[in-house]
């Protein structure tokens, strides 16, 4: 299972969480889900600090973060992943229903692989996500380490 990545869903929208389950489900996808609806829960989950879950070391983890979040928005988690020296190369799929340029253009420059629009018309985001689901088994998925002791990544 260590060579399948799992697949943190960061949505506050459950909704739009159980339709990308869903619609991953249906078109084979069975990479195992940790969902988070908010960017402090994902950050603890992957810093390993708090009293919730947290990450498994040598595990490999790909992220699909809304930008729209309480508690911590989804580009100040994007940032503090790819600052962290583990977790920089970390594949981050970027999901949002807005098309500011200026987010898009922040978002990559801070490191997201993928800015992905979320379409408002709920058949159309259901027809994004199977083919975004299509989409991951081809990412290459970095192991996540268990030391804090790695070299930043280079950026």
């Amino acid at each position: 299972m260590k060579n399948t990545p799992i697949l943190l869903i960061v949505e506050d929208d459950e909704g739009h969480a159980i339709l990308m389950r869903h619609n991953f489900e249906a078109i084979g996808l069975n990479n195992p889900v940790e969902h988070f609806q908010d960017g402090q829960s994902v950050l603890d989950f992957l810093l390993r600090q708090g009293n919730g879950r947290m990450r498994v070391p040598h595990q490999k983890y790909l992220v699909l973060l809304d930008i729209r979040l309480p508690k911590v928005d989804g580009i100040e988690v994007l940032r503090q992943i790819k600052r962290h020296p583990e977790l920089c190369k970390l594949p981050v799929i970027m999901l949002t229903t807005t098309d500011d340029s200026r987010e898009v253009d922040l978002c990559h420059q801070l490191g997201c692989s993928v800015y992905l629009q979320k379409p408002v018309d709920s058949e159309k985001f259901a027809e994004a996500i199977r083919r975004l689901g299509m989409f991951i088994p081809l990412i290459q998925v970095p192991t996540v380490n268990g030391s804090d002791s790695l070299p930043p990544c280079d950026r």
